[in-house]
């Protein structure tokens, strides 16, 4: 029965499309291809005020459950059961995938780092546990990792970025890894594929870089770690076979809740276009504008593209844990093998797209403005110019928006993913360029009540969630039906510059 009434609605959307065309002038008739025509038609059925309608749904959820949002509370779980039960009803494959993350982490004792038969360092002074780490007490050689030592101008060294860091490195040793390059999440992983029992990474060496500190990775992490100043790495790389006692003590608390995944069921499974947003807020807040305009937007084009003849899988994506680490995106990367990451051509990510003094932002692809990180991998300039034709189509005038890892596209970067998406400002002050071009408010914040409880209703942009969402329905319709402007991937190529997207914290 379920399968009779797809078939009914389908056929009526095909009619629906095919008056369409055949009303279109002849010329246009004969040049428009299925994402023309399909693009024009979802833009027309996604609404603003039907996303709007979807922030109402969220909104209430928070002022049900204490005002927020946030992994670890029952705001969330609903909000996960709002967003999975429309998308079921819609007629997605809906799967929810578990997402750990912390929940609370506190130390019994002080750490402990001595070398056998030598020096014993001061904990919290010569060396910090490295939060969250879990309790271990480990006794093993202390195995060095591409060093470089004296060090360079900083950042100089990429000791433990790439797993080839590690060829020769003895399962169970402790690993020494130095501070630069790339995120010390990356380090810490790539020590954890090669077997170490614990890590010590020690700050870099150049001037400002050299005391240890406490540090949080906000991510989780199967071994004991701590940081070290320069001068115990020092040490420690002119002993090579050392011997060390590092003993973590430390109450780890986990939690899970769900990233929710939803695929057309229609579309070639090896050729998939992956759309996301996270879903979380966080703790002080309802989180309306970061990220319910996000997800609600996409939600909407969800359920109105439902039953498109979309010739390649379309993959949404409702991220859990983004404010606390990227946790959801990174783990179901994670969770990917290398040929279920080949097949996804490309990644959209809407993280706050009706910020109240807002800009029209695009993730820079080509790093044609020129700002901090680099371009991202080949075919995120052609998300980026496709997004910008939509808006030139209204226009509307856009401006770039670097990579800076601040949120969910970092993980797909990282692997090699052409990704682009739209973003309206957070917590940084919009130009005197800006709102010449915009509108709105120069030198005030693009968001006043970022991450804060006035996030509500309220916060929101009409004009900019509208605009965004049909800028969203554009690009996902088209990539749906036509993915030749994207390169064809083979085998990720990961650089160590993309991998500093990962977090936007490289060390």
């Amino acid at each position: 029965m379920r399968m009779r009434r797809f078939a009914v609605a389908l056929g009526l959307l095909l009619t629906t499309v095919l008056a369409a065309v055949l009303a279109a002038p002849p010329a246009q008739a004969r040049t428009g291809g299925l994402d023309d025509v399909f693009a024009e038609l979802l833009v027309k059925q996604v609404k603003g005020t039907n996303v709007a309608k979807h922030l109402k749904a969220l909104q209430a959820i928070a002022d049900a459950n204490g005002g927020t949002r946030a992994v670890g509370t029952p705001g969330y779980r609903a909000s996960r059961d709002y967003v999975a039960g429309k998308l079921r009803r819609a007629g997605y494959k809906v799967t929810l995938q578990p997402v750990k993350f912390v929940e609370s982490w506190s130390e019994n004792t002080p750490p402990t780092l001595a070398v056998q038969g030598g020096a014993t360092y001061v904990p919290n002074e010569d060396f910090f546990t490295f939060e969250p780490s879990p309790s271990g007490d480990v006794t093993a050689q202390v195995q060095a990792v591409d060093l470089t030592l004296p060090p360079a101008p900083a950042p100089s060294s990429t000791s433990g970025c790439e797993a080839a860091d590690f060829a020769g490195f003895v399962a169970g040793r402790i690993a020494l890894v130095q501070r630069g390059t790339c995120p010390f999440v990356t380090k810490v992983e790539n020590a954890l594929a090669a077997g170490a029992s614990a890590i010590i990474i020690f700050n870099e060496g150049q001037p400002g870089r050299t005391d240890a500190f406490a540090l949080n990775l906000s991510g989780l992490q199967g071994l004991p770690m701590v940081f070290a100043d320069f001068a115990v790495g020092q040490a420690l790389a002119a002993t090579p076979g050392a011997t060390v006692h590092l003993k973590v003590d430390a109450n780890l608390a986990l939690g899970t809740e769900d990233n929710v995944i939803a695929e057309s069921r229609l579309g070639d499974p090896g050729e998939v276009v992956m759309v996301g947003a996270h879903l979380d807020s966080v703790t002080e807040g309802p989180g309306i504008n970061d990220n319910g305009s996000g997800s609600a937007a996409i939600l909407e084009v969800a359920e109105r593209m439902a039953l498109y003849p979309v010739k390649h899988k379309v993959r949404f994506a409702f991220w859990a844990a983004e404010e606390i680490g990227l946790l959801g995106s990174t783990q179901y990367v994670a969770s990917l093998s290398q040929q279920q990451r080949d097949r996804v051509r490309l990644y959209l990510n809407f993280d706050m797209i009706a910020s109240p003094n807002h800009a029209y932002k695009l993730y820079d692809g080509d790093d044609s403005d020129g700002m901090g990180s680099p371009a991202g991998p080949p075919g995120s300039a052609q998300i980026e110019q496709r997004l910008a034709t939509f808006f030139g189509s209204r226009g509307l005038p856009t401006v770039g928006t670097d990579f800076d890892g601040r949120s969910d596209y970092g993980p797909f970067i990282a692997i090699g993913i052409p990704s682009g998406g739209i973003f309206t400002g957070a917590e940084g002050v919009k130009t005197a360029e800006e709102a010449a071009l915009f509108g709105g408010t120069a030198g005030a914040p693009y968001d006043g009540c970022y991450h804060q409880a006035c996030d509500t209703l309220a916060n929101v942009n009409a004009t900019a969630l509208d605009v965004d969402s049909d800028a969203i329905a554009d690009s996902v319709a088209r990539y749906a039906f036509d993915l030749r402007s994207i390169p064809t991937r083979t085998t990720a190529a990961t650089t160590t510059a993309a991998r500093a997207a990962l977090t936007g914290a490289a060390g």
